[in-house]
């Protein structure tokens, strides 16, 4: 849901009036079927994962309500549909765009980076943080400064958002073996990093006022829900309970929508 509501902010924010509903449209729903075979490929790739994860262990594969085949054709049909929309509806550039995020997640995130590294939520955040890109370039053909600024905003959100999560799941991704942050380095280490990276994003949130290409509402509106989120990750750093990490990993996923909400209404209302 939030990849498609990012990216469709992407879509109104991209120009001062409506873009063609057909674009609006096609665009959401090409995005959409992609990043849902993106997840069913994730899903397949990280079945044996995913049946030792309390979290994850009821889920379609691990429980066998859907068999790997299914899986297979399911998201061949489901992305494919989405790519060939995106191409014919919207424009070239945003049908390879997000043909790039389907790899970068599906492949370089999930098979590449997220066994080996401890860092691969920072270098696979990349690609969750397409989806503004996907809905600017759908209206406008181009990626342009503005819509990476909406990029970076995901990307410095991803990894006190996941590491949140990692912090208090930490002992079933140690079993299934999963090299996340709280496991390789350490909870004290990890809570740190949640705290600084979540620096990182009030400052990197506050661009788009800083640059112009959002007004007083945005401004106020990130940095009071910055503040709110830094007030969460001090706690995780210095005041750590399992119970903190799931507050904070639920208030990562409001922030993120209110953030973007805040962006829309600004556009629309200061301008």
């Amino acid at each position: 849901m939030l990849i498609v509501f990012t990216a469709f902010i992407g879509m109104l924010l991209a120009q001062p009036t409506l873009a063609p509903a057909e674009i609006l449209i096609y665009g959401s729903i090409g995005i959409w079927l992609v990043a849902g075979a993106a997840a069913a490929v994730n899903c397949l790739i990280e079945q044996k994962i995913d049946a030792v994860m309390a979290r994850t262990r009821a889920r379609p594969l691990p429980t066998g309500a859907v068999t790997v085949f299914e899986t297979v054709a399911v998201s061949l049909v489901v992305g494919g549909l989405g790519l060939f929309l995106l191409y014919v509806f919207v424009n070239p550039l945003t049908m390879w765009l997000t043909l790039a995020t389907f790899v970068g997640y599906a492949v370089i995130y999930t098979i590449i980076l997220k066994p080996l590294t401890p860092q691969n939520i920072v270098i696979g955040g990349a690609s969750g943080a397409m989806p503004p890109i996907l809905g600017w370039a759908a209206v406008t053909g181009e990626v342009t400064y503005e819509s990476l600024l909406l990029f970076l905003i995901i990307f410095a959100w991803t990894p006190p958002h996941f590491w949140a999560l990692a912090l208090y799941r930490r002992e079933e991704y140690a079993k299934a073996e999963v090299p996340m942050l709280p496991v390789t380095h350490g909870v004290k280490f990890t809570q740190l990093h949640v705290f600084l990276y979540t620096l990182i994003l009030l400052a990197v949130s506050m661009l788009p006022f800083v640059v112009g290409m959002s007004d007083w509402l945005y401004g106020v509106s990130a940095l009071i829900l910055g503040l709110i989120f830094l007030f969460y990750s001090y706690r995780i750093w210095q005041y750590y309970t399992d119970e903190v990490a799931r507050t904070t990993f639920r208030y990562s996923i409001l922030y993120l929508s209110l953030i973007f909400l805040a962006l829309l209404l600004d556009h629309y209302l200061i301008l």
